[in-house]
């Protein structure tokens, strides 16, 4: 019996996903490839205000201590 000295993907960045076979990572990458960024990130539209809002607090006080 003559085995692969590479059982696994070794593209794949996650010891379960390498472990998978070949056509479920196949199918798997044309699923994520499919979903919009902003879903992958799972942001939403209260996520970025409270950034926006934490960013602009922040540079009016340094602005405020530095003028």
């Amino acid at each position: 019996m003559r085995r692969s000295l590479v059982l696994t993907d070794e593209s794949a960045r996650h010891p379960f996903r390498a472990s998978l076979p070949p056509h479920v990572v196949h199918r798997a990458n044309e699923i994520e490839r499919m979903v919009p960024w902003r879903l992958k990130l799972g942001l939403t539209r209260r996520d970025v205000e409270t950034v926006a809002a934490t960013y602009t607090a922040g540079f009016v006080a340094t602005l405020t201590f530095f003028g």
